[in-house]
């Protein structure tokens, strides 16, 4: 028997298949939309080699990985009913992560998330009857909350469906979640939420680049258009991945819901550009919180342009609703069970800033193959990749 993953080729989603590979001894079912078995692994090997070499990675495939390539949005996922059907009675657990985050598509969003979600619930409907599902882990999003300001949020009341919500993502995600919790009634089911993920505080790389983007671009700010004392709950990937798997994993966990989550620990704008402009030794910029409107519209008809300044203006646009929210997720039931709170951002957000800026936003991606090892070989003898 073996845990279920969708989304593996994702930025948070290989972190948790890296975590389920080395931290247990599971086999491990992953979805892959590909034209073929070969395209499969290849996307998985430059998901994966963040966090593996390649002989780590050839022989996690050859002993404890499958791999069905199919389509989220597929009937029976895309697969041929004999593949279907293998899944289905291997299947003991899953963890879906797999989403569009394409938070201005509605179609998008609509599509992956909820047909998506409804395909993957299916799978597990049809598990549970043949021999039963241990568990169903979903990856939601602390944004289900709504439009929601200058609070302190507990799990149990994040969703009041009285309120609008900030974007389509964050709307069918809230759906999502019913979904699971009404068709599921009788599954072990855990739901994750994690609020904004940027970076891993163990390393400098990274291979996701749309809020880091947003974060360099406003790092290099002189003035900013926000109130000092607001605080951002940024949490790192490795503590989001980590809490997946384990609490995944459990035979039984405290609670239903988990926000993933700096909660009170959140740092404010202040402390985060303190700390980052001591670090490179220079002042810290300007708030001028009366800006903020003007710096909304000035970035809605700069988004209209094409190109990089248009490009980077419709980023802003997106994400814009999500530092000005000035609300956090409580995390006291993560950290109770992992045992420890999740790195401030404030730690690990110079290499990032560093990495990003020498890749020029681009991940130094190794080849697949046996170059793969000549390739590694060459970076820890001091060299780069090409």
């Amino acid at each position: 028997m073996a845990t279920f993953l969708t989304g593996s080729t994702g930025y948070i989603g290989a972190h948790i298949a890296a975590n389920l590979l080395q931290g247990s001894s599971e086999p491990l079912q992953l979805l892959v939309r590909a034209r073929n078995p070969q395209e499969a692994q290849e996307r998985l090997w430059r998901s994966l080699q963040l966090h593996m070499d390649f002989d780590q990675f050839r022989e996690y495939m050859n002993s404890r990985v499958e791999v069905f390539v199919g389509d989220l949005t597929g009937a029976k996922l895309g697969l041929a009913d004999d593949r279907y059907a293998a899944l289905v009675h291997r299947t003991d657990s899953v963890i879906h992560c797999a989403a569009s985050l394409n938070r201005k598509s509605e179609k998008s969003c609509l599509n992956v998330n909820l047909r998506g979600t409804l395909q993957v619930i299916e799978l597990a409907m049809r598990a549970r009857e043949h021999h039963g599902l241990r568990r169903f882990s979903h990856v939601s999003t602390v944004a289900v909350c709504g439009h929601r300001h200058n609070e302190i949020i507990q799990e149990d009341s994040a969703i009041d469906w009285n309120l609008s919500d900030y974007d389509p993502y964050a709307r069918t995600k809230k759906f999502c979640e019913h979904m699971v919790r009404e068709l599921l009634p009788d599954v072990p089911r855990t739901i994750f939420r994690p609020s904004i993920v940027l970076g891993d505080s163990r390393r400098p790389e990274t291979n996701q680049f749309d809020m880091v983007r947003a974060f360099v671009f406003l790092a290099g700010l002189r003035v900013l258009p926000f109130r000092p004392g607001d605080k951002l709950d940024i949490v790192p990937v490795d503590f989001v991945a980590a809490a997946v798997a384990q609490l995944h994993l459990q035979d039984h966990t405290a609670h239903d819901i988990y926000h993933l989550s700096s909660g009170t620990g959140a740092e404010t704008f202040q402390e985060l550009t303190q700390a980052l402009a001591q670090a490179q030794g220079k002042r810290s910029p300007t708030f001028v919180p009366s800006l903020e409107n003007v710096s909304q519209r000035m970035v809605s008809a700069l988004s209209r342009r094409k190109g990089k300044i248009g490009n980077l203006a419709t980023l802003f646009k997106v994400f814009l609703p999500y530092l000005v929210w000035n609300t956090v997720f409580d995390n006291s039931r993560v950290v109770e069970a992992m045992g420890h709170a999740p790195a401030r951002f404030s730690q690990y957000c110079l290499p990032l800033l560093e990495f990003t800026r020498k890749h020029h936003f681009l991940y130094p991606y190794l080849p697949w193959g046996p170059q793969a090892d000549s390739a590694t070989a060459r970076a820890s003898a001091g060299g780069s990749p090409e």
